[in-house]
């Protein structure tokens, strides 16, 4: 087994781990309306993170390139509200325009 495989076997296990605690731990009792809020907007706030680190970073830097293009043209078609796959494809092909330019 590859050293890649044994990572997600561990981090797959680790998830599980992780939900099924939450749900011992709560035992069908809900969260505190404190938490609620802040816990519903991890994903979104993880994601864009990623999205970020992942269109912007360099080798410890910050780098504006054409994956920056791609994802203003997926920005603007977000906001235009179309649907996800126009914007996955209109990004891929922005990115892949200025990549060949």
């Amino acid at each position: 087994m590859s050293a890649a495989w044994a990572t997600v076997i561990v981090v797959g296990v680790a998830t599980i781990v992780i939900k099924g605690t939450g749900t011992f731990i709560l035992h069908g009792r809900s969260l505190p309306a404190s938490l609620e809020g802040p816990i519903a907007m991890l994903a979104p706030v993880l994601l864009a993170a990623l999205v970020a680190t992942q269109a912007f970073g360099g080798d410890r830097e910050l780098v504006v390139d054409d994956r920056a293009l791609g994802l203003g043209a997926a920005a603007v078609l977000v906001a235009l509200r179309a649907p996800t796959l126009v914007v996955v494809i209109a990004a891929a092909a922005v990115t892949a325009l200025a990549r060949a330019i």
